[in-house]
């Protein structure tokens, strides 16, 4: 008899070691984005972002441990693919996040979604993945391409131009930043021109569009390529003169190389760092305190992921293990975003504002983001119907 209990005993005992190694098992959370070359600091705002909102957790996310496994797409496309690939065949991950540009976005989505692995967005959200393209395992914390640029739309309008000349980057976020402009803008587009990915000279564009004699230009060029077009149309004896609009140009990432010089560009934006609410003043403080800069959309957008990763593990009692039970937890999680308002659509694209948001001197006399208030409000993308998920 005392044979049996005692051999009970070692099996109750082996049970509640393998229930509570399960409890305390490590969530895999892989962090895909482009950290290197004149977009890298892109992806590295994201990155730094997303582990500075771990550590606000406690380290933890839902309560459960994390390991976060970082790669560079080097804004390759089938480099992105294959490390999609290594994080989930090799290192088993339970969610991949980050991903800075569109055309790594639609390069790795099916491969991530097919292999049933959930995909939290924080920065790319590429139009054909937004409506009839969308999966419910792909979430983003950011905004479908073509809802940045309608904003600006919008504010051209309010702003009374009647001519504006466009440039943007040739690839899929660059058509979808001419495409959402155009939807909300009811003046004449002079010209729509396209120039290379990473093109580091834009004298020749500059003097076709001066030579356009528009009202205003509105540009969308991220990383190095906004500092450098900045920079020219500077040069050129532009800025201050012809009205400069942009997006995803004039950041977080690329204000630190321009400072005076991008002075007087208007910006449309989902996020400014001066933006009034508890967890956005907390969050820029500690990101200036650990990082000696601002943080960028980029940045917060990749802060708020991490928040909702957190509140979805909540939900689920820290396990990740069933896709189904997180993805519900994911659609339904609830935070508070420092961007301001935030729930997501039937698309699991968010439904946000959209600030003008100028550079301007701040109260120390450096060039600084100013929010000039709301020029879209709880503004949802134009493709949310084509979407079937409900």
């Amino acid at each position: 008899m005392k044979l049996k209990l005692n051999s009970m005993v070692v099996v109750l005992g082996l049970v509640a070691c393998s229930l509570s190694a399960q409890a305390q098992q490590t969530v895999k959370i892989g962090f895909l984005g482009t950290l290197s070359g004149p977009a890298g600091a892109l992806g590295q705002d994201q990155y730094d972002a997303f582990m500075l909102g771990l550590e606000h957790f406690g380290g933890k996310l839902g309560g459960a441990t994390v390991q976060v496994i970082k790669e560079d797409d080097q804004l390759k496309p089938d480099l992105g693919v294959q490390l999609a690939q290594k994080l989930i065949e090799k290192d088993k991950v339970n969610i991949i996040t980050g991903v800075t540009f569109s055309n790594v976005m639609m390069a790795i989505h099916k491969p991530i979604t097919d292999a049933g692995v959930l995909l939290v967005g924080s920065n790319a959200g590429p139009t054909p993945l937004t409506g009839k393209g969308c999966s419910p395992l792909f979430f983003s914390t950011s905004w479908n391409n073509d809802s940045l640029h309608e904003s600006m739309g919008q504010y051209a309008n309010d702003a009374g131009y009647k001519k504006v000349y466009m440039l943007a980057p040739n690839y899929q976020a660059g058509k979808d930043a001419f495409s959402g402009f155009k939807r909300f803008y009811k003046g004449q587009v002079m010209d729509e021109v396209f120039t290379q990915v990473n093109q580091p000279d834009y004298s020749a564009e500059i003097a076709q569009l001066q030579a356009a004699k528009p009202d205003a230009v509105y540009v969308f060029y991220p990383g190095g390529m906004g500092v450098n077009f900045v920079k020219q149309y500077q040069q050129a004896g532009l800025l201050g003169k012809l009205p400069l609009l942009s997006t995803s140009t004039v950041d977080g990432t690329t204000l630190p190389a321009l400072k005076d010089i991008a002075l007087g560009v208007v910006t449309g934006s989902p996020y400014s760092p001066d933006i009034d609410n508890p967890q956005n003043k907390k969050f820029v403080e500690d990101f200036k305190k650990k990082f000696n800069r601002s943080p960028s959309l980029y940045a917060a957008q990749s802060y708020d992921a991490a928040s909702l990763i957190n509140a979805a593990l909540l939900k689920t009692g820290g396990k990740a293990d069933n896709k189904d039970a997180l993805r519900a937890a994911l659609k339904s999680a609830e935070f508070k975003s420092v961007a301001g308002p935030f729930k997501f659509n039937t698309n699991q694209f968010p439904i946000r504002n959209f600030y003008r948001v100028d550079v301007a001197k701040d109260a120390s006399g450096q060039a600084a983001f100013v929010n000039k208030g709301v020029v879209l409000k709880d503004h949802a993308d134009a493709y949310y119907k084509e979407c079937a998920l409900k």
